[in-house]
């Protein structure tokens, strides 16, 4: 039966999203050409066509086209290393006239969309009656190395938060499709055995983010500054926020990245805890609904790309929140629907797009 929910919630985000960007740069002229408030405005117009788009094409049609989506989207992350523009000491765009690619957002995507292909064409039931022989080498290697190489450039850009992302998808789907859990917790504490080895291929500003996540008074004005500030602009809205347009931190330019990765500390300090729960709330629902389809959708393929597009969304929503509260370290995640970026917006809609579609022919 056709729901609502999905649409319905995502509209309500973005209009959060305008109304805080609005606020965000108020002292900056939001109406003025070229703005942020207006360049997201017009992503979410096109981001909302996509929707259409995407929520009207069989999801099955995607099938057609998920192999060469994925080696386009691998050469654009090839090509961003090569010809990228750089911000805040990683290559992740290409600048495109007025427009900024992220290719890597696209990169989540086509995992998903792969992941979903790969372990559909048996069957979840044939995977799981295969688990004891096959589960690890099919359910795990085989699937890595598939996306091993957008994964290497991803984390080469550098862009970890999006590479974990990557990483956490896999072993997601491969769970959901019958992998034991030994197997997938087994990855997991390897990972985090080799973590000292693998502190050593990380970029000095990604390895001073991990170090004030432990302490952020360690460089206050440094690579603490923008935790402690956005610490303190969601601590200060206290129950209710300090009103629309009425923050200090975003405004006076005291928490950097606002209208991006941090949007979620300027919302909590106008609108407080009340306001952060119900955006919290809005998100369960998209990310609730959305394994429900993957729980009673019959199709294996649309069962899978559910399930990933839920992983995907969550991971977003947990990592990004977590890391503006100080609860996990910083790296650079954008929340979904919420923060500014061309990228990021349509990857969204295009997401739930397909969700929607799911739902409604699964």
């Amino acid at each position: 039966m056709r729901t609502y929910v999905i649409p319905i919630a995502a509209l309500i985000i973005v209009c959060l999203s305008l109304f805080t960007l609005y606020s965000a740069t108020y002292g900056r002229g939001p109406l003025e050409q070229g703005s942020v408030f207006i360049r997201q405005l017009t992503w979410i117009v096109l981001g909302w066509l996509v929707f259409f788009i995407f929520s009207r094409i069989s999801y099955r049609k995607l099938l057609n086209f998920i192999y060469p989506f994925y080696i386009v989207v691998t050469f654009l992350l090839l090509l961003v290393l090569v010809v990228g523009a750089a911000r805040l000491g990683a290559q992740r765009w290409i600048k495109i006239w007025w427009f900024n690619l992220q290719p890597s957002e696209f990169a989540k995507i086509a995992v998903v969309l792969v992941l979903s292909h790969y372990f559909s064409r048996k069957g979840i039931e044939d995977i799981s009656l295969n688990t004891y022989r096959l589960s690890f080498y099919r359910g795990l290697c085989v699937p890595f190395f598939i996306i091993i190489i957008p994964f290497a450039l991803i984390f080469k850009q550098p862009d970890l938060g999006t590479a974990l992302i990557v990483m956490f998808i896999l072993l997601g789907m491969a769970y959901f499709s019958g992998v034991k859990a030994r197997y997938v917790v087994g990855v997991i504490g390897s990972a985090i055995l080799l973590s000292p080895v693998l502190w050593h291929f990380l970029k000095g500003y990604q390895k001073d983010r991990l170090m004030v996540f432990l302490n952020p008074n360690s460089d206050p004005l440094g690579a603490g500054y923008t935790i402690i500030q956005s610490k303190i602009a969601i601590g200060s809205g206290r129950l209710f926020g300090k009103g629309w347009l009425a923050g200090t931190q975003g405004q006076l330019n005291f928490l950097p990245e606002a209208h991006t990765d941090f949007i979620f500390g300027i919302f909590g300090e106008e609108t407080g805890f009340l306001g952060c729960a119900i955006l919290l709330f809005l998100y369960y629902l998209i990310i609730r609904k959305a394994f429900e389809i993957a729980s009673s959708v019959d199709d294996n393929f649309g069962k899978l790309l559910a399930f990933g597009i839920a992983s995907m969304l969550g991971m977003q929503v947990y990592i990004n929140v977590s890391m503006t509260m100080g609860i996990s370290p910083v790296v650079g995640v954008p929340l979904p629907l919420m923060s500014y970026g061309g990228s990021s917006i349509i990857l969204s809609f295009m997401s739930l797009g397909i969700l929607y579609n799911i739902e409604n022919r699964g």
